[in-house]
């Protein structure tokens, strides 16, 4: 019970942090740019992909039984890696709109306009869907004739691939492929656009220039780093050196602990935000 009073907790965190994100950007005048629509987006991302596991887990916890399944734990796989690789994406689009606002400010406001932040916002879900629902069906016409327990939390494709009794290597292939498009190309793509900014950044005269440009792409780069890093150590590396109590704490890592950092990240690290939480409690606070 007391592992379970914390993962509600943290739940309840998460759900509670990504929706204040959420309503004071779609609410505050000053946040109507495309950064916090971006960041909206990605909170509202967040929420799904915790919602996705904790619910079931903090189930199989107070029931002691564990059990799911075969098509709930399909279902899941596919939400789980949908949700996952739309964070890559997210993060990736977050780091253009950067690049463009601090490389190309005079041109930013036509550039990054309404109609094309909608526009990169579906581009991400309509490239990952197809993707995602092809993976899961191929994982799930394996043969799965020996054990039928899950060594994790949640239904993952490590796991489940050391499951399957057949030939798993035409999928470990697609699965190295798909970690190439949506998490190392849109790494490399952040990296070349981070690395444009800062050469843009130290070409600024003013210190407090640089530190406003700095501090507004500080937050991102933080959970950049978290996110990507423990993804790619989970999805990336060759099966054999894969260990699986090494793989449930990597997972616990960027499907808990960082969804419930990076509320915190932004909010604490961002003077816009912290003005339109201000304003909100003062709002509530008159009501």
């Amino acid at each position: 019970w007391m592992l379970f009073g914390i993962f509600l907790l943290m739940y309840l965190t998460i759900l509670i942090s990504n929706s204040i994100v959420m309503l004071i950007t779609r609410t505050d005048p000053t946040l109507q740019t495309p950064m916090y629509f971006f960041l909206s987006n990605f909170s509202f991302v967040e929420i799904c992909y915790v919602t996705v596991t904790i619910p079931r887990m903090l189930l199989d916890i107070s029931t002691q039984k564990g059990t799911i399944p075969l098509l709930s734990c399909a279902v899941q796989l596919c939400f789980v890696i949908m949700l996952g690789g739309m964070e890559f994406l997210l993060l990736t689009v977050m780091a253009y709109d950067r690049y463009v606002a601090i490389c190309n400010p005079l041109h930013y406001p036509l550039v990054m306009n309404n109609k094309v932040c909608v526009q990169l916002v579906a581009a991400c879900w309509i490239s990952i869907i197809p993707v995602v629902t092809g993976q899961t069906y191929q994982i799930f016409s394996l043969p799965y004739c020996g054990s039928n327990k899950i060594n994790h939390f949640f239904c993952d494709i490590p796991p489940l691939l050391k499951l399957a009794c057949g030939d798993t290597f035409v999928n470990s292939l697609a699965i190295y492929v798909a970690s190439v498009v949506f998490i190392m190309v849109p790494f490399m793509l952040i990296i070349v656009s981070y690395g444009k900014i800062i050469c843009n950044i130290l070409k600024l005269s003013s210190a407090g220039g640089r530190s406003k440009a700095f501090s507004t792409c500080s937050s991102h780069l933080i959970v950049v780093i978290l996110f990507y890093g423990t993804a790619t150590i989970t999805y990336a590396q060759p099966k054999s050196n894969q260990s699986e109590s090494m793989g449930k704490l990597l997972s616990l890592f960027y499907t808990i602990l960082i969804p419930l950092l990076n509320p915190i990240i932004y909010t604490l690290r961002n003077k816009e935000i912290m003005v339109a939480l201000r304003k909100l409690q003062s709002k509530l606070s008159t009501i």
